[in-house]
């Protein structure tokens, strides 16, 4: 069965940096759009970042410039690299596996094996 694991999540200051990573088994991940997603407490879940089997990315406005997104098809890898975090970037991370074959752009509904969630914590 499709299973993904978050990790790296945690707490640092204001300006620090976090690498979360996403261990995907189950499906054969070079096939699939894969996303991160964020869900701070009294807000809904956020886009964060895309990106397609075939490399292309996608980010939210807010976290141009500070956050890339990046795969490793050989290890089933799925990275966010996090730099000069800000309070508001606060949330529950979660990884995403889109449908197989399927462009799935920014339509959440196309994702439909999500992790546990790593929570980050920027003060």
């Amino acid at each position: 069965h499709v299973q993904l694991v978050e990790s790296g999540g945690g707490s640092v200051q204001a300006g620090g940096s976090q690498r979360l990573s996403c261990t995907a088994s189950g499906f054969t991940f070079g096939d699939s759009d894969m996303g991160w997603y964020r869900q701070a407490p009294g807000n809904e879940c956020e886009l964060v970042s895309t990106i397609t089997n075939g490399g292309s990315t996608y980010y939210h406005d807010s976290v141009k410039g500070r956050f890339t997104i990046s795969q490793d098809i050989v290890k089933n890898t799925l990275s966010l690299q996090m730099n000069n975090l800000k309070p508001e970037d606060t949330a529950m991370y979660y990884c995403a596996a889109g449908l197989p074959g399927v462009d799935c752009g920014l339509n959440p509904r196309c994702y439909n094996a999500w992790g546990q969630g790593t929570q980050v914590t920027v003060s």
